[in-house]
């Protein structure tokens, strides 16, 4: 037991140093610290470190040591959902409900029928799909990963460019919000019925269901007396926070027990909770932690199950530029054109679609489940790690190209046309 604590540490004190690192590279090359510790994790992996120096990453990175990680990623995830259902805001969508949900729907739709064309070729390779998983989950969980947006990445992204209130901020944001709800609702639905057992799929889809309707009513409301109290006091207390945690570990347990995942519980749990000085407190509380030290648990864990020499083989290799490209041109064009539709000029839909097509940390989280719930084999996730890292680096350098600058100069003209 003590080997198994001075070994954990040690592994930790790899990660956190190695995360670091490659995030402050990332930074130095204007990409996000989130994009350098997604390719940390990988490189913490089989696909450099363990290629290099098995011994040594066979002693770090021990069966045991695995096990510790795998629960401290799944605290990690399940508390940085948490973190986003708090920043989830409601009033979006009432500010561009229309075009919101127009360049949502087009985000999603092309995905989902290009996965659908996919699938009956995808499902034949060999080790990309598990061979109890059906054509028709193929389809739809490879809908959902091109589909989903990195909704917390593009929140930053917007906050730290002065674009939040603005047309495009608002309207980027409510389509990223309404895309990413829809696509964990086609994923619960996914693990939900996987494995063919109608009991096990009425029970998950019926309790998530139940669960839902129960956190966004009276569980709102019953959180509510919290943000009350935290009104009184003027601050989180300890006691507060240990109430909180209890609850998020329930919601947690309970999407577990019924069959879908932990993220979901965390999630719930942060859209019900009370907007306010309490939910501003505990991401102040919480939020340096969970990214800093259980994040780079997740994406280490990640990057232990993607063996990235899987893209030697000539016909993976097609796979992967293939999916590559569908998720880039079926996520990216589609919502260009639906937010041209909807009458924003070519400058801004061409930055909503840069920006939507960013998959970042939400992508590995859905890849991650569906490898641990065997909907999927090593080498469609490694794939997908790829093309997650691969669309993510690319979101803000072609955002700054496409908008970015332009409104640079047009502040600094005076001017307040930057349409292209």
């Amino acid at each position: 037991m003590h080997e198994l604590a001075a070994s954990f540490f040690l592994q930790m004190a790899v990660i956190l140093c190695a995360c670091r690192v490659v995030g402050w590279l990332a930074r130095r090359i204007g990409q996000p610290q989130v994009v350098g510790e997604m390719i940390a994790g990988v490189l913490l992996g089989p696909s450099l470190v363990g290629l290099l120096f098995p011994e040594a990453s066979a002693r770090l990175f021990t069966e045991e040591t695995r096990g510790m990680l795998y629960i401290g990623s799944q605290l990690g995830v399940g508390l940085y959902m948490f973190l986003v259902g708090m920043e989830f805001r409601t009033e979006l969508f009432r500010a561009r409900l229309r075009s919101a949900a127009s360049v949502s729907v087009a985000g999603m739709v092309a995905p989902f029928a290009l996965g659908a064309l996919l699938a009956p070729w995808l499902i034949t390779v060999p080790g990309l799909f598990a061979e109890s998983t059906r054509q028709h989950e193929a389809a739809l969980f490879l809908g959902a990963a091109i589909a989903i947006t990195a909704f917390p990445m593009l929140a930053r992204i917007i906050h730290e460019r002065g674009l939040a209130g603005t047309s495009l901020g608002t309207l980027t944001l409510a389509a990223g919000a309404i895309d990413d709800a829809a696509a964990w609702c086609v994923l619960a639905i996914v693990l939900a019925s996987f494995g063919g057992d109608s009991a096990i799929a009425i029970t998950a889809i019926g309790g998530g269901i139940l669960y839902a309707a129960f956190m966004l009513t009276l569980g709102r409301k019953w959180l509510a007396i919290l943000g009350r109290l935290v009104l009184r006091d003027g601050h989180v207390t300890p006691a507060m926070m240990a109430v909180i945690l209890m609850f998020f570990c329930l919601s947690a347990w309970f999407t577990d027990l019924i069959g879908i995942h932990t993220v979901f519980g965390g999630f719930l749990l942060g859209i019900a909770m009370p907007r306010g000085p309490l939910t501003e407190g505990l991401t102040r509380k919480l939020e340096p932690f969970t990214v800093v030290f259980l994040l780079p648990m997740f994406f280490t864990f990640s990057g232990l199950n993607t063996r990235l020499e899987v893209m030697l083989q000539p016909q993976i290799l097609l796979i992967a530029v293939v999916v590559l490209i569908i998720s880039i041109l079926g996520k990216g064009v589609a919502c260009w054109a639906a937010a041209r539709l909807h009458g924003e000029d070519n400058r801004t839909s061409l930055a909503v679609g840069a920006l939507m097509n960013s998959r970042g940390l939400m992508e590995l989280i859905i890849i991650n489940i569906g490898l641990q719930m065997g909907i999927i084999g090593r080498e469609l996730f490694a794939i997908l790690v790829v093309m997650a890292i691969v669309t993510t680096l690319m979101a803000t350098p072609i955002f700054e190209y496409v908008y970015g600058r332009h409104v640079r100069k047009a502040a600094d003209t005076g001017s307040s046309d930057i349409d292209g």
